[in-house]
């Protein structure tokens, strides 16, 4: 898993540290355990946490009664992610309107920033919606888990 989302563009430390805490029985580790399993230093544990944290896909806890922080996935991680428009589409779609208000409607790069700022601007319009249907859909996959055996249910489902 963390050779796929390498693959896919995410940095290789940091797909490492997501793809650890998901296979994780609770979703939850120290930098120190983190380390341990990965091999790695707390320094860059440390790195790719915060890595992980900007862009929404973990967050961090204390550990009750310690000092130590716990670094923890949530099962919706990708729509949370997803979901921190604010903070993805907003700069982008901002940074694209200052850029066309700096070009004239003959400039060539103009219908190109144009037409990438409407596109952001539908990809945002959508998340919602998305984020609904998913909603949904996962409630239905919910109800067709056996609860009675933890792990139990059908992976290829």
């Amino acid at each position: 898993m963390g050779g796929a989302l390498t693959d896919a563009g995410l940095p290789r430390l940091p797909s490492r540290v997501f793809a650890a805490l998901v296979v994780d029985e609770d979703g939850k580790m120290t930098a120190a355990e983190l380390a341990t399993t990965l091999a790695v230093s707390p320094a860059a544990v440390s790195g790719a946490v915060n890595f992980l944290g900007q862009i929404g896909f973990l967050h961090r806890e204390r550990e009750r009664g310690s000092r130590k922080d716990v670094y923890v996935v949530d099962d919706d991680a990708w729509l949370g992610a997803m979901m921190r428009k604010d903070q993805t589409y907003a700069p982008l779609m901002a940074a694209l309107d200052n850029a066309l208000e700096g070009l004239g409607e003959k400039d060539p790069a103009a219908h190109r920033l144009w037409l990438m700022r409407e596109f952001l601007a539908f990809v945002d319009a959508e998340m919602d919606g998305l984020a609904e249907r998913w909603q949904l859909r996962r409630r239905e996959l919910e109800e067709d888990v056996p609860h009675d055996t933890p792990g139990s249910f059908d992976v290829a489902h």
